[in-house]
């Protein structure tokens, strides 16, 4: 179905893809795996039409493609599905939907469009209402939306760039069976993933590239998740940090009562209470939307509460700005790095130093200490392992875990006395979520008081010394390390206990 030979594409000094020959036969599912910066959105970007491609040769069912765009690669029959997906809040299911599909016609025939919706949703079991509100729906339902769009345009392959990032557990459980079914029809289907067993449950085969090439191919059958990871790295991981048994501290962060209300002015968070000491990990597992965001926001002063009170360190920062919570000892991973982690126009060096510009040796009297502030991203790059070509490179050139990495090595890298941890393994593969799980503990035997938010339930059990489930915007339970089990956490996440 797609052959694409000799692919390379370039971004300044650094190559993102050299050489890459990839075949995708008709009716399998190929996952396409590697570290974050290895080239795999690149890649798919180059078969979309999204990136040129700086040399190679791609053809689709017989037919070359030849500096097309994304217009060209959907009339061919590629749909792509970004992991930041590509819909209009404001706008319905149908109206998203009809954005650009010339099948709606010069005059738009809203009703034919939504009985289309409506019977390609029931076909494929996606649940999906034609007049909801995008921006109502979950982050699962836009994903289906998504699917919706590319299977109306006649998608016979179909890319995922890391589908199940941003999913719930049940939303997961949802998407695989359509993936199924899509491979059942003979369409094609290349799943872009850091969850190895994910990739074991649901592929056929698995293409690895490791710093822009080609590093090795297997079918799924045989494979384990271990043999995958070294595939990915070029190396066996080391063991996982040991942990280190501690007696918690005082308490650092001090939540009591808290309300807040979303974007949209409707309550999220109803009357949340907990604490977390020193040398301790309280991890707040949840499925997305039941108020994790908020609480995190609010904490880190990107949301005001309307009832409640925060401290840090005996501190009340319940009105603080953001510039005296960070001085009060907190450092923050939000959970959306693109708009609220970083500055995309800046550089590296730049986002590194932009918690401690206004002071030595960043800073001397009105001016930045460029000297200084280099050095500072010489450094942490080296450390986090971020894969740029120095620290005067835009951040919106890295890749997004790279970007992740970098916000890690600014927030971490303070040694902070609270560190509020949104989703920060999020899009990040193996070794790199490794590296960030073992940071955080390394805090923790520090004594630094960790508040972990995660949707990722193994990854929780790994780092937590306390676990509280959120649902309905409540903090339903609380269990200790020793006592959680994936079950009752699964049925306290779903309000079922």
């Amino acid at each position: 179905m797609l052959e694409m030979r000799g692919i390379e594409k370039s971004f300044g000094a650094v190559r993102a893809n050299r050489g890459i020959d990839v075949s995708i036969p008709a009716g399998r599912i190929v996952g396409l795996l590697g570290e974050n910066g290895s080239g795999k959105t690149t890649l798919m970007n180059v078969l979309f039409g999204m990136v040129r491609a700086d040399a190679g040769t791609i053809t689709f069912d017989g037919r070359p493609l030849v500096h097309h765009t994304p217009h060209d690669a959907i009339a061919a029959g590629i749909g792509m599905i970004h992991q930041h997906f590509m819909l209009v809040p404001a706008m319905t299911v149908a109206e998203n939907v009809m954005l650009g599909w010339e099948d709606a016609g010069a005059w738009l025939r809203h009703d034919a469009v939504a009985q289309r919706i409506a019977e390609t949703s029931t076909a494929y079991g996606l649940d999906l209402d034609p007049h909801a509100v995008v921006g109502a729906l979950s982050l699962g339902a836009q994903q289906r939306v998504e699917i919706v769009k590319a299977l109306l345009r006649g998608a016979r392959l179909l890319v995922l760039d890391e589908p199940t990032s941003n999913l719930s557990p049940p939303e997961v459980a949802r998407l695989l069976p359509v993936l199924r079914k899509l491979r059942a029809e003979g369409r094609s289907v290349v799943f872009i993933s850091h969850k190895l067993q994910e990739v074991l449950d649901l592929c056929d085969e698995v293409i690895v590239l490791r710093d822009g090439a080609v590093a090795g191919a297997c079918p799924v059958a045989g494979a384990t998740r271990e043999t995958l990871a070294t595939m990915m790295v070029g190396r066996e991981l080391p063991p996982p940090l040991a942990r280190v048994e501690t007696t918690p501290g005082r308490e650092v962060l001090i939540v009591s009562d808290l309300r807040a209300l979303d974007d949209a002015g409707v309550e999220r968070l109803h009357g949340v209470s907990f604490s977390v000491r020193a040398g301790e990990v309280f991890a707040l597992a949840g499925v997305d939307g039941n108020g994790q965001a908020e609480l995190a926001d609010v904490i880190g002063g990107l949301r005001e509460a309307m009832h409640g009170s925060i401290s840090i360190d005996g501190d009340d920062v319940t009105h603080a700005t953001v510039t005296r919570r960070l001085r009060a000892g907190l450092a923050h991973v939000p959970a959306d790095r693109a708009t609220t982690g970083l500055v995309s126009a800046m550089t590296i060096a730049e986002n590194l130093a932009l918690r401690e510009s206004d002071a030595p040796p960043f800073r001397r009297g009105p001016w930045l200490d460029l000297a200084a502030t280099r050095a500072l991203a010489d450094e942490r790059i080296a450390a986090y392992g971020v894969r740029a070509e120095g620290g005067d490179a835009l951040v919106a050139t890295l890749s997004g875990g790279n970007q992740q990495k970098v916000i890690l090595a600014r927030e971490l890298g303070r040694r902070p006395a609270l560190l509020l941890a949104a989703q920060p393994t999020r899009g990040l593969d193996p070794g790199a979520t490794r590296f960030v799980i073992d940071q955080v503990l390394a805090l923790r035997a520090e004594g630094a008081a960790v508040l972990y938010i995660s949707t990722e339930l193994e990854e929780v059990m790994a780092v937590a010394d306390r676990i509280g489930v959120m649902f309905g915007g409540r903090l339903v339970g609380v269990v200790s390390r020793d006592d959680a089990d994936l079950t009752t956490l699964g049925l306290m996440m779903a309000g079922a206990a």
